[in-house]
């Protein structure tokens, strides 16, 4: 298991398929560099598409869920202007036919069983791989790869991508996610407050020092 510490820590519900997600994580990290005390993230798993899974856990892109191409558009256009505005750079506005349950997957495995930073080094990585370079990060290979550069064997990381046992434990996150009333990501959760969406450091600063 990863070792526990002492530093303080924000819960982040999130899914790396989420252009919010990696964007509020931006404007996360700005908040961090303006404190004087690390802040770490406990990161939790929630799947985006889970109302588009079958029984054997492959997505049915045909399936319905209440989202037409005005909805995508307005994204697109909600991503353009957080960009700008956290000064990001990225590949693409949306990844709708990304799977990221095999990266929640492997990210999940290595935050269970190495230390915060080596995990911190992954989860970025998976990101910006996404986001910054347009790859899929449902390869195995892609994922064994980031986990090398992280200091992880990428062996481990296929073996956990089949592990049934370990895919199963990441579902039920996804559910206890749910069951605590994790509606959308990103959400922010700090001693019983919650921030729901990219918002801005400041928003970030007022949740965790209430000022």
């Amino acid at each position: 298991m990863s070792e526990q510490r002492d530093e303080e820590r924000i819960t982040v519900y999130s899914d790396y398929v989420c252009p919010f997600c990696y964007l509020g994580r931006r404007s996360l990290r700005q908040y961090q560099e303006s404190r004087e005390e690390e802040l770490e993230v406990d990161w939790h798993p929630f799947d985006l598409r889970s109302q588009k899974r079958g029984p054997d856990g492959e997505i049915d892109h045909s399936a319905a869920d209440g989202k037409d191409d005005q909805y995508y558009e307005q994204a697109r256009q909600n991503v353009r202007r957080l960009r700008e505005r956290y000064g990001v750079d990225m590949e693409q506005d949306l990844a709708t036919d990304v799977d990221s349950l095999p990266a929640q997957i492997a990210s999940y495995y290595v935050k269970e069983h190495y230390p915060y930073e080596t995990w911190l080094d992954f989860d970025v990585a998976i990101f910006e791989a996404l986001w910054r370079e347009g790859r899929d990060i449902g390869d195995e290979e892609l994922l064994a790869e980031l986990a090398d550069d992280a200091g992880v064997d990428g062996d481990e990381i296929r073996s956990a991508l089949d592990d049934g046992t370990l895919r199963e434990e990441v579902n039920a996150r996804f559910r206890e996610a749910q069951q605590r009333g994790v509606t959308g990501v990103p959400t922010f959760a700090y001693d019983g407050y919650a921030a729901r969406g990219a918002v801005p450091p400041e928003q970030l600063k007022r949740l965790v020092e209430g000022v």
